[in-house]
């Protein structure tokens, strides 16, 4: 099979679904001729034009806004936010607008809205406004669906499947990834929302894990079965709003022990809710406490030591298996 970054995946994505839907445009900064910050839709203005890939002032809160009336009127917005620690500018927008239309009007309105967003840190130098994991700002808001794709496979899958549906939809990419190469079929496929993915199958612990940080719970499991004999179940939930709690529930069933690992603050992050469930309907099934490897509760230092100290890393993993195996 073929390889893709997670860069090309995406703009993959985006490419197939303007050419089957003349209804998705992309509104953004800089991601017309320039193609993006990041360059995800580098060649995309020039195949599609001005009208369908529009490029922005810089103001989160206009296009946002703008974008939700477009969606309200029948079109399908991706609007692309620089840096997902901009999305508080646009916050009014997604939270008191998109997320509530649907319900408001019993469902004779829907909001088919997705928004793209860099989040994590970028390896240093970039710092705390910049390297956010701010998925749990939205995580608490009915009416808002909330992706984080891990690999290019799946990030083409889910995107398409987000331009596609009818509710606004927060998709996250972490900007480490970008450049991660992975197998893409040929063709049409998408990857259902809501939805958790069993990674690596194993039988001693669960770890749940997410975009950047899943790629470090693969790594950790790989050593902790090559160097202790470990079983390690790596399980990706990949969209975090709606949440696949019975993936999730199966897999502590099996193994009886479960390590989550986030890149946001340990705080109210999303978790805390994955041990909550697991604790509500699943607590006769563990052998140990669960363990949760995340940010301590800092904002994000600019040298990459220090970056790198608040950031859950491979050792950080191993030794929480090994703690609790």
């Amino acid at each position: 099979m073929r390889q893709l970054t997670f860069r090309e995946a995406v703009r993959e994505a985006l490419t197939e679904e303007m050419a089957r839907d003349e209804r998705v445009f992309l509104m953004g900064q800089d991601i017309g001729p320039y193609g993006g910050v990041f360059k995800v839709t580098e060649g995309l203005y020039e195949k599609f034009g001005a009208e369908r890939v529009i490029d922005t002032p810089i103001s989160e809160s206009a296009m946002v806004g703008a974008a939700v009336g477009a969606a309200i009127l029948g079109l399908r917005p991706v609007v692309e936010i620089m840096f997902a620690d901009f999305l508080t500018l646009s916050f009014e927008h997604i939270v008191n607008s998109a997320a509530k239309i649907c319900y408001q009007y019993d469902g004779q309105v829907s909001c088919p809205l997705v928004i793209r967003a860099p989040i994590g840190v970028t390896g240093g130098g970039a710092g705390m406004h910049h390297s956010q994991s701010c998925e749990a700002w939205f995580l608490n808001v009915p009416g808002l669906k909330v992706v984080i794709p891990s690999t290019p496979y799946d990030a083409k899958g889910l995107l398409k499947s987000a331009i596609r549906d009818d509710n606004p939809v927060l998709f996250f990419e972490h900007k480490l990834l970008y450049n991660v190469r992975g197998e893409v079929p040929d063709g049409e496929y998408i990857v259902p929302l809501g939805r958790a993915d069993v990674k690596m199958e194993g039988t001693d612990v669960t770890i749940v894990a997410n975009g950047l940080m899943l790629q470090r719970a693969l790594e950790a499991a790989k050593k902790l079965s090559k160097e202790d004999g470990i079983s390690c179940e790596v399980v990706d939930p990949m969209t975090l709003l709606p949440l696949d709690e019975e993936k999730i529930i199966n897999s502590v069933k099996k193994t009886g022990r479960l390590v989550i690992v986030q890149e946001a603050p340990k705080i109210y992050g999303y978790g805390a809710e994955i041990a909550a469930l697991v604790a509500e309907k699943a607590l006769e099934y563990l052998d140990a406490p669960i363990k949760r490897i995340a940010n301590p509760g800092t904002p994000i230092p600019y040298t990459t030591i220090l970056e790198q100290a608040v950031i859950p890393n491979v050792k950080e993993i191993v030794n929480a298996v090994k703690e609790i195996v």
